[in-house]
């Protein structure tokens, strides 16, 4: 369950990241999901990117393993929760607000199945390692397992935004590709 905490700490870091970078772009993220009410939504928006900061921070480093994996749940439930009930909606043309959620390109605005999916896993995995708890261990084998997780992290995130380049309603990876090449012509 180490490794789990570690890497649910990491992927709650990664993903606060670009939040606290653009917390407006975030915020507006936020309400256009429509599950909250205007003045909550936007008070969520600006509070959520911190809390997956310091709960991230808490599950990789361990003080206070089983209340951070519990609050990690409870973001990751609200998540797939609020995925859920806008595609049940129909309305998919939101930004999942996960890692890309500031993306200009309008294709990798879109929400769907995987999403929720992929919430739903992580809320299992918290509520289990808050459930189970984690040992204490030495502090080699910690900083192992933190590399570890890292690397798994950092192998989601790549799949992540290859994912989102692959699939993109904008004509593929050849056009995505081919309009960056022109960028790169116009620029040089």
């Amino acid at each position: 369950m180490i490794a789990v905490s570690a890497a649910l700490g990491l992927l709650l870091i990664v993903a606060a990241a670009p939040k606290l970078r653009a917390a407006a772009a975030f915020g507006r993220t936020v309400e256009a999901y429509r599950v909250l009410p205007p003045g909550l939504a936007r008070l969520v928006g600006r509070v959520l990117p911190w809390a997956e900061l310091l709960v991230g921070a808490a599950l990789v480093t361990g003080p206070v393993w089983r209340l951070a994996a519990s609050a990690a749940a409870l973001m990751f439930g609200a998540f797939t929760l609020g995925l859920t009930v806008n595609l049940l909606r129909g309305r998919t043309e939101l930004s999942c607000g996960c890692f890309s959620f500031g993306a200009v390109d309008e294709s990798a605005r879109r929400i769907g199945w995987f999403h929720a999916a992929r919430a739903a896993v992580l809320t299992a995995l918290a509520a289990g390692t808050a459930a189970v708890g984690v040992p204490s261990v030495e502090l080699a084998d910690r900083i192992v397992q933190l590399v570890v997780a890292g690397g798994v992290v950092a192998v989601g995130v790549v799949v992540a935004e290859l994912r989102t380049v692959l699939t993109t309603d904008a004509g593929g990876l050849d056009v995505v590709l081919g309009r960056a090449r022109d960028t790169l012509r116009e620029a040089g």
